[in-house]
């Protein structure tokens, strides 16, 4: 039984969608990293994600700011279609490369404008590079790896599964009490990741100092296994260098068939577009957005 409608008609989605959904998007090259069933269905209150399908292709509508966009995932779409849509959105976004490279002449000959979307673009980093914070551009980060080590004598590491999920639960609480009320979070997305972790295909760490529960991490294979995207990362600001420590510990954690691991994007946000570039990006997860 098919749950996702036929175009033009458009349905939330819901947990019971992942075995249709899931095909358009596991073996897409990009490492895109909303495109996968949790990148979509966690943040679907968030952008008010509905989907539907006309002629076999995925197409999933939001709203951000007020704007109404499509995305289509996945396969070429016919220039009819990206028509009909139009005349109910103002965008089309998260455009990938793959996608644009094989639909831009058909895009562009229609009218429409390409344009990178910046605020957007996923921060890819080499696995080796994060689990091994070696060379002088990551000085600073593994001096805070050391002094973390050095400050706290019992750590020690978890997988995040059912019999740890309290623990990063109680983080994620006291990572939410103590940020500015005045900002968006991911803090339901988070929240709900960890009510429903035992239904997607995520894995994660958890940190702790002695007993306590410092830091967490959850993330999930896209590209085909060659790319990690992490979709959380939380931690307590009163232990320093908890962030730098889970961040080390994940990438140690993961075998050497990851090549890459996907830090999202930044928004447009200044702070965080500084501080995901001392990382010292080895590239980006380049996304397009079209406009009439």
């Amino acid at each position: 039984m098919d749950l996702i409608p036929s175009f033009p008609e458009y349905a939330p989605i819901t947990l019971a969608m992942a075995r249709e959904i899931s095909p358009h998007l596991i073996k897409l090259p990009d490492g895109v990293s909303e495109f996968s069933f949790a990148g979509l269905f966690l943040f679907r209150k968030q952008y008010d994600y509905h989907v539907t399908k006309r002629d076999g292709v995925l197409i999933v509508s939001g709203i951000r700011a007020g704007e109404r966009f499509f995305i289509t995932p996945c396969c070429s779409t016919g220039i009819e279609t990206i028509r009909s849509l139009f005349e109910s959105f103002s965008e089309w976004k998260l455009i990938s490369p793959a996608f644009l490279e094989k639909n831009r002449e058909s895009i562009e000959a229609a009218g429409y404008v390409v344009e990178p979307d910046r605020d957007n673009f996923d921060y890819l980093y080499r696995r080796s590079d994060l689990a091994t914070l070696s060379g002088k551009q990551f000085h600073k980060k593994k001096n805070h790896v050391n002094a973390f080590e050095a400050t706290y004598a019992n750590v020690s590491l978890k997988p995040l599964d059912l019999s740890s999920r309290d623990d990063a639960r109680a983080v994620l609480e006291f990572w939410n009490d103590h940020e500015d009320p005045s900002f968006e979070t991911d803090y339901a997305a988070a929240k709900e990741a960890l009510d429903l972790l035992d239904q997607f295909a995520m894995t994660g760490l958890v940190l702790y100092v002695d007993t306590v529960p410092v830091a967490w991490t959850l993330a999930e294979t896209v590209a085909d296994g060659r790319i990690v995207a992490v979709h959380f990362e939380k931690a307590r600001v009163d232990y320093r260098g908890a962030y730098q420590y889970i961040n080390y510990a994940f990438a140690q954690s993961l075998p050497e068939t990851v090549e890459f691991i996907n830090r999202e994007q930044d928004l447009g946000d200044e702070g965080m577009r500084q501080a995901k570039m001392t990382y010292r990006p080895s590239g980006f997860v380049e996304k397009y957005k079209v406009k009439k």
